[in-house]
């Protein structure tokens, strides 16, 4: 294991209630990183292709996570916080500086996954249900998925230069490929805006020690796997594994130690 450098280091994980954002907030905390878990309890309509478990995930609070960490011996606070509202980074910064310190690790993992599509009546690859594309479902995805990364890591570097840090860590997550993200396109085209923000960043703060990079993980099971999509990862010749959250959070976890201090301004494929 990769720890992180001497001395406590503080970290933001959005979407931390469950799935990938779950497993790296219990990753940082286990190397040595205190944690805000900030989560959105939702409640997803019944889908007959998407298995009950995912929607359980998404509408769990952030409480279990922070009692594990707690348990062995780390640090972490949750809060409920919708990052539709432009409010918000403040208010996550607020609450983490509190109760555990200046933040250096930003983690941008959470999504408003709306499924839409311009052919909606087809579904999606999996059997999924699609909505079209309206001016709800692209507002609500890029408030989530590019506006709130971008005001994250504005608040986050307004922060590190007021205090004089000369160390830390962004790291967002993307998904969607060349050709765009057919069946989620607003998804594909929000988190395509978040990686231009993060890309920007990693030039803007290098000199103040900060580095920022985009994990592209594999297809990874965090409730929503089904039989249908094993098969579709099993036949791709671009999909290689049905990843477990764990797998993905320690490659979080690398990028946001010394040993990493390099690597900067990168989309990183998992496969």
């Amino acid at each position: 294991m990769v720890e992180l450098s001497d001395g406590r280091h503080v970290a933001i994980v959005t979407g931390a209630n469950h799935g990938i954002g779950a497993a790296t907030a219990c990753e940082l905390a286990a190397r040595g990183c205190a944690v805000l878990c900030c989560y959105r309890a939702l409640q997803d309509e019944v889908d007959p292709a998407v298995p009950d478990t995912y929607r359980r995930n998404r509408a769990r609070g952030a409480d279990h996570v922070v009692a594990a960490i707690r348990a062995e011996g780390g640090h972490a606070v949750a809060i409920e916080a919708d990052l539709e509202d432009a409010g918000s980074a403040a208010r996550l910064f607020d609450a983490a500086e509190g109760p555990l310190g200046p933040v250096d690790i930003l983690v941008n993992n959470a999504t408003g996954w709306v499924q839409d599509s311009f052919v909606p009546a087809r579904g999606d690859l999996h059997g999924r249900s699609l909505g079209p594309v309206t001016e709800a479902t692209w507002s609500q995805q890029f408030r989530v998925d590019a506006l709130a990364p971008a005001l994250l890591i504005a608040e986050f570097a307004r922060r590190h230069i007021a205090r004089g840090a000369t160390w830390g860590r962004i790291i967002g997550l993307t998904s969607g490929g060349d050709l765009g993200f057919p069946g989620e396109v607003s998804y594909g085209a929000a988190k395509a805006a978040q990686v231009n923000y993060t890309m920007s960043a990693a030039v803007e703060l290098a000199r103040l020690g900060v580095t920022a990079n985009v994990i592209h993980p594999p297809v990874t099971d965090t409730g929503w796997v089904t039989d249908r999509v094993r098969e579709f990862v099993a036949g791709s010749g671009t999909h290689f594994h049905v990843a477990d959250p764990a797998d993905v959070a320690g490659v979080i976890a690398y990028l946001a130690s010394d040993a990493a201090a390099l690597i900067t301004g990168n989309v990183i494929v998992l496969r």
